[in-house]
């Protein structure tokens, strides 16, 4: 039940209600106030469990995930493997090396690609020449893609982009409602849906609007984030929706704790083309 659009409701029939019989009538007014006060108690129940789940995730620290994220440009861009929060964000994963338009320099129909402290890291095949010549592996900080002041937000807040801060950021949410149970990946689940404003979005904000970031292009300029979860009955989420502007992302998440240790692989094997990417994005 969204908590501002009930609120309207409650008003307009009470109003309704005075109009009608030229009075406020007792009973009208206690309606009126029984009904405002389930809006508040289930918006709470909705808090509650969304803050449950924020809980157990964040203390788990890491998964095994299943991302998908579309960008409205083209195939969406499938990434699968262990996603970890417990000391600050990382990820190993293998990408979809086609839909991430990087075949010029992979082989492979996937492409191993890391984040760890802020950077992101391509495994690809060893080049002849250029930039990268004889070099594994491609490096790109995050400030490439989000801008410097969105990249210091990013590194300096430590989870920003993982489960644990989407779901703190519920809390801000300007609309939460219950959607009810639903079988997500053969779980029984409660289904959250919340919409997030650009002022909600805490942390996220510098790397939403920061100077030079790709984030605002990628989005299409929007100002709002529409999320939505499925929660099982251990407190952890199943599935999780976030829509902002033209980027839509997935992920479902299985196996939490207990995953692999993620590092940086070693420099000698690294090209760094940070600036090279800025210089083309006219940054």
């Amino acid at each position: 039940m969204k908590l501002r659009h009930t609120t309207a409701w409650v008003g307009l029939t009470a109003a309704a209600l005075v109009a009608a019989t030229g009075c406020g009538s007792e009973a009208a007014k206690e309606t009126s106030k029984k009904a405002a006060e389930a809006a508040v108690s289930n918006t709470d129940k909705i808090m509650a469990a969304l803050g449950r789940a924020t809980d157990r995730t964040e203390e788990l620290g890491s998964a095994e995930v299943k991302m998908t994220t579309d960008l409205g440009t083209g195939t969406p861009i499938a990434m699968d493997g262990t996603y970890s929060w417990g000391d600050g964000m990382a990820y190993d994963v293998q990408m979809d090396t086609k839909a991430a338009q990087m075949e010029a320099l992979q082989d492979a129909p996937t492409i191993r690609t890391l984040l760890v402290d802020g950077v992101y890291y391509y495994d690809v095949d060893p080049q002849p020449s250029g930039p990268i010549a004889g070099k594994e592996w491609i490096k790109v900080d995050s400030s490439a893609v989000f801008g410097d002041s969105g990249s210091q937000a990013y590194k300096n807040g430590g989870d920003a982009g993982n489960p644990t801060a989407s779901l703190k950021g519920l809390k801000y949410a300007s609309d939460v409602e219950n959607l009810g149970r639903q079988t997500v990946n053969g779980q029984s689940t409660t289904h959250y849906r919340a919409v997030l404003d650009e002022s909600d979005m805490g942390q996220f904000q510098e790397a939403y609007s920061g100077e030079g970031s790709m984030l605002g292009d990628m989005t299409g300029g929007a100002t709002t984030m529409a999320m939505d979860i499925w929660v099982n009955d251990k407190d952890l989420p199943v599935r999780m929706k976030q829509v902002m502007g033209n980027m839509k992302i997935s992920m479902d998440f299985a196996e939490f704790g207990a995953t692999k240790a993620i590092d940086a692989p070693p420099a000698a094997q690294t090209a760094d083309l940070t600036e090279a990417l800025k210089e083309q994005n006219g940054q």
